[in-house]
């Protein structure tokens, strides 16, 4: 059963985190909010972001998720609006829903794919519905016959541009007032003022081309022609400085960007003659198909190099807020590959303030660090501490020590403890160099100025395990686990467990632990926990799906979430299309504040759903979990309708009682929760709803 063997205290070490840590976390968060009350409304977007990426190390996805709220609805131009809504639909993983495709919009202001190729923000609208239900004008009525354009066409032509063997008459003062260039060629003193035909032939421009100019001219429309005459307007429209119709052309072609297909397509009309809204369209869908749009070498080709990013930017769409969010996703898919790394260099070189130049060097060392290049790791490292990242000087260290510094590493963690406020961090790192007593010493100091720390519980447990002493390694990470429930930690307990032949409980645990992480591996990435459960089943007698029923009711009346979770796992594997199996792994995963493993069982539940009002409470937990209360109050109130259940009568009262209530609606919160007690239930939450009750009492 231990192929691999226990973990060895030698094998153990703390990951550095790719996050901005601040030695004064507080001081820095209260600094970041007295800006925010007093800098200019174009500065707020890039403050909020400066606040996620501080927040990032703290893990918790609903305040994340306000700051960059927050960003979007302070954001003005398109590229932010673009790149915001997009990361705000990535953290939302709104892609694990059934039927949902990319640019599906939400409906709501905040994701809109419409609303954010609308320059300028309206910031009392930004939680409000967007208008995509709306219906376009009956584009009949402002259509224009093809009579009346050859009509017009005859009648006011006063001059002619030949191209090859034919003439395209048009109107010597529209064409003039299409730019500067045309006006003093047509109305000054070239020339071509006093002529009334003139050769344009040698321009490269098609009769078609031409006779759309013609067309445009006189009607300011772009909407009659085919995508490809719109595109040869485009490049005209740059060539000849048409800015009006340059605008017209972007935005009707960036009305045809649906999928990959139309952006592998039209991109490179955009980027080639800098259209801001096409690119910004195309750019939309390949943010909102990540992370699979990571994976297209095509797609990679247009951000990658330095070439590529300069390509965006003489188009308005290189920022530091586009890498921050293309190199967060590359480091969640693959921390170690060349993508990552190119990613990470364009950060750098869009970084201009000093917290972007540090966390894009910070993030570089990290990746170095992991891909064992410690030279390079060390350099990055030291650029992000000379920017003032104070927490890179932990990566130095690091480096130094896997070079065989190890002394030096120690000094240099040593004098960092001297000159600054000691925070865990600190210790925990410094205990990497030191050896006996010393190294235990730092890591207790390590847990009591920072208790979330995991690594110091792990390294305590271990050095027990390798003394024998199991049970005392398993009550040391179960400190841990009792308030923050890590798939790294339930791993290491089921080691313990099984060296110990309780394979029940390294079952539980494994089980659990896949339900945070469906895909973990074990055993530093050699044994997938799908494999050590199926060895584990012949070791533990399987009961049925009514013992599992009947054990799920004891473990949740004695509130044993970990052991609740473990037997929904094995219920789920019985029965994968249970809905209210997901919904209940979501109550409890939220109860052991694991909300993206919630949210990604929420998603899970809604898509299996088998009923209308069934799935209209799935959604309006989602809705409610992503803050829009007030449609998540009328997913409930429209289930009731639909049928009266105890979870929509729940959902409705847990929404309202997240505000501050006065007494009259207190009293109303009760009488919904009475009445969820009321409706037939399978009995799990009822005591949940007796408490909530007595609390609303008091």
């Amino acid at each position: 059963m231990l192929p691999f063997g226990l973990p060895k205290t030698d094998q153990l070490e703390p990951t550095i985190e790719p996050q901005l840590k601040p030695i004064q976390l507080v001081e820095t968060l209260a600094d970041l909010y007295r800006r925010l009350g007093t800098c200019l409304e174009s500065e707020k977007s890039l403050i909020c972001i400066e606040q996620y990426s501080i927040l990032s190390s703290l893990g918790d996805p609903k305040l994340l998720r306000r700051c960059l709220c927050a960003a979007r609805q302070h954001a003005f131009d398109v590229h932010s609006k673009v790149v915001l809504s997009a990361l705000l639909r990535y953290e939302r993983r709104e892609d694990e829903h059934d039927g949902v495709s990319p640019m599906d919009c939400s409906s709501f202001i905040l994701e809109c794919p419409k609303a954010t190729l609308d320059s300028g923000c309206d910031l009392n609208s930004i939680y409000d519905h967007c208008k995509c239900y709306q219906e376009c004008t009956n584009s009949a009525d402002a259509q224009i016959s093809k009579e009346d354009e050859l009509l017009t066409l005859e009648e006011d032509s006063d001059i002619s541009f030949c191209v090859g063997n034919e003439e395209i008459d048009c109107v010597r003062s529209k064409i003039a007032a299409l730019s500067t260039p045309f006006k003093a060629m047509l109305c000054g003193s070239f020339i071509e003022s006093k002529r009334s035909k003139i050769d344009f032939s040698q321009n490269g421009i098609s009769v078609e081309l031409m006779k759309a100019v013609d067309l445009y001219s006189r009607t300011k429309r772009v909407d009659m022609f085919s995508p490809k005459i719109v595109l040869e307007l485009l490049s005209f429209a740059e060539r000849f400085c048409c800015e009006e119709m340059k605008s017209a052309c972007d935005i009707h072609l960036a009305t045809f960007v649906n999928c990959m297909e139309d952006v592998l397509v039209l991109i490179e009309y955009g980027l080639e003659d800098r259209a801001n809204v096409l690119v910004a369209s195309c750019l939309q869908v390949l943010l909102r198909e990540l992370p699979s749009s990571l994976h297209s070498p095509k797609v990679m080709r247009i951000f990658c190099s330095s070439e590529a990013r300069e390509r965006l930017a003489s188009a308005g769409h290189a920022s530091f807020l586009l890498y921050y969010f293309l190199s967060q996703v590359a480091m969640e898919e693959d921390k170690v590959s060349n993508t990552t790394v190119m990613l990470l260099e364009r950060l750098k070189e869009c970084a201009t303030l000093k917290w972007q130049k540090a966390l894009a060097l910070h993030q570089l060392g990290c990746v170095w660090l992991e891909r064992l290049e410690y030279k390079s790791a060390q350099c990055y490292f030291e650029a992000a501490t000379e920017a003032g990242h104070v927490y890179s000087l932990a990566g130095i260290a690091r480096s130094r020590c896997k070079q065989g510094q190890q002394h030096s590493a120690y000094k240099l963690m040593n004098t960092l403890i001297s000159e600054y406020k000691a925070v865990g961090w600190m210790y925990q790192e410094r205990s990497l160099y030191n050896t006996g007593e010393n190294k235990i010493a730092d890591l207790n100091t390590a847990t009591e100025l920072d208790p979330t720390l995991s690594f110091p519980y792990k390294y305590r447990a271990v050095s027990k395990a390798e003394k024998k002493q199991t049970k005392d390694a398993i009550s040391e990470i179960d400190r841990i686990i009792q308030f923050k429930l890590a798939p790294d930690c339930l791993e290491l307990r089921a080691w313990f467990f099984i060296a110990i032949e309780d394979y029940g409980s390294a079952l539980r645990d494994i089980r659990a632990m896949l339900t945070l992480e469906p895909s973990y591996k074990m055993f530093n990435v050699r044994l997938s926990g799908d494999d050590l459960l199926d060895l584990l089943n012949h070791k533990v007698q399987q009961g049925s799906q009514a013992d599992c029923w009947l054990q799920l009711y004891d473990q949740w009346s004695s509130i044993d979430d970990i052991g609740s979770l473990a037997i929904i796992h094995q219920m789920l594997v019985n029965d994968p299309w249970k809905s209210l199996l997901r919904f209940r792994q979501s109550l409890l995963l939220l109860r052991l504040n694991c909300k993206k493993a919630a949210m990604r069982c929420l998603q899970l539940a809604c898509n299996l759903s088998s009923s209308e009002h069934e799935k209209l409470i799935y959604e309006g937990w989602i809705l409610y979990d992503t803050g829009h209360r007030e449609e998540a109050l009328a997913k409930a109130e429209k289930s009731i309708l639909i049928q009266r259940s105890f979870e929509a009568f729940f959902l409705k009262a847990y929404t309202l009682s997240d505000s501050n209530l006065d007494p009259e609606s207190s009293s109303y919160v009760i009488e919904l929760l009475e009445e969820a007690i009321r409706c037939p239930s399978d009995g799990l939450r009822k005591g949940q709803v007796s408490v909530g009750t007595f609390f609303k009492y008091l």
